[in-house]
């Protein structure tokens, strides 16, 4: 994923997370019962800059399963973690994009 924008990088990484759990009904079965959301609200949920960083949340907080987006989607571990944190609204710091 590669572009000018880091915010827009950061909503396309969630957006790609998304995806990735879409195509995985266990791993979006656990995402739902986690995140306590309905499964008919996730389209309007998507854009929301705190959902996303959630859905980031979500990856980064079981590692075989951070490391199996990352290298499904070919970006490193640590611009996943980036990413979250510009969602999150952590612009200072280590949360600046890669």
């Amino acid at each position: 994923m590669t572009g000018t924008d880091p915010y827009e990088e950061a909503e396309l990484t969630a957006i790609a997370g998304l995806r990735f759990l879409g195509a995985d009904e266990q791993l979006l079965s656990r995402f739902i019962a986690l995140s306590g959301i309905d499964p008919a609200q996730l389209r309007e949920a998507a854009s929301s800059p705190a959902f996303l960083a959630g859905v980031l949340d979500f990856f980064i907080a079981h590692e075989p399963t951070l490391l199996q987006f990352a290298e499904a989607v070919e970006i490193d571990p640590q611009a996943i973690v980036a990413a979250r944190d510009l969602l999150a609204g952590e612009r200072s710091g280590e949360a600046q994009w890669p």
